[in-house]
């Protein structure tokens, strides 16, 4: 996680965030991060040899989807995930902003099935809009700015095709006042902003980590509210 990375990697997301941010370009700082790591998953704090931890232990309780049925990565960063989901029996499409992380994707599974872009999250393909039957985002609205946050789920929330469902990995806060970031953990308030658009939560899991600096994560499932 993020406080476990050395203090110069820490320091440089700091930096390369706030950049962004005074150019008014909150979420430029992806490409630039890939790039300067030259090739060094160590560079990148959420890097991870394998899937996400919480992503492996929610998969085994899930149903083997029906054939032909599609799931979305967000912000899929090195591929781990995606290639899990690929495994479970999901046709993935799995997006970044950065070209230079799509590049290694290809690098790193030059024989997969999943279909790796680069894609803007707000900007996004509207043929994608009720297309997935799974959207997984995993600590990428916790890294924008919190002014960002209804935009954000507001480009999140119409992927989701009525059938399916929306697995969200992400950091939590316990009230809605200001934080320091990147990472901004996400409020009570910032998460119920997915029923806003008829989701509904289904499931949470929640998660302490850390020792020195102490963590909350959450793993929710939402589905649309059938009625």
């Amino acid at each position: 996680m993020f406080e476990e990375q050395p203090l110069s990697v820490q320091n440089r997301v700091k930096s390369l965030a706030s950049e962004a941010q005074t150019q008014n370009q909150p979420y430029a700082w992806f490409e630039p991060l890939y790039a300067q790591a030259s090739g060094n998953a160590d560079q990148v704090p959420w890097a991870k040899a394998t899937a996400h931890p919480y992503l492996q232990a929610w998969l085994p309780g899930q149903p083997q989807p029906p054939a032909q049925s599609k799931a979305l990565v967000i912000g899929c960063g090195l591929g781990n995930d995606a290639e899990a989901l690929q495994a479970h029996g999901y046709q993935v499409t799995a997006f970044d902003v950065s070209p230079t992380a799509i590049a290694w994707c290809h690098q790193r599974f030059p024989n997969s099935a999943v279909d790796y872009q680069v894609a803007d999250l707000f900007h996004l393909d509207p043929s994608w809009n009720q297309t997935f039957e799974l959207v997984y985002e995993c600590r990428n609205i916790q890294a924008l700015p919190i002014h960002l946050r209804s935009q954000v789920v507001g480009a999140i929330a119409p992927l989701v095709a009525q059938t399916g469902q929306l697995l969200v990995i992400t950091r939590i806060r316990a009230d809605e006042q200001a934080c320091e970031g990147p990472p901004w953990p996400l409020s009570p308030m910032e998460l119920a902003e997915f029923e806003t658009y008829g989701l509904v939560e289904t499931e949470r899991a929640t998660f302490t980590e850390g020792e020195t600096i102490t963590v909350q994560q959450v793993r929710i499932t939402y589905r649309y509210a059938q009625g």
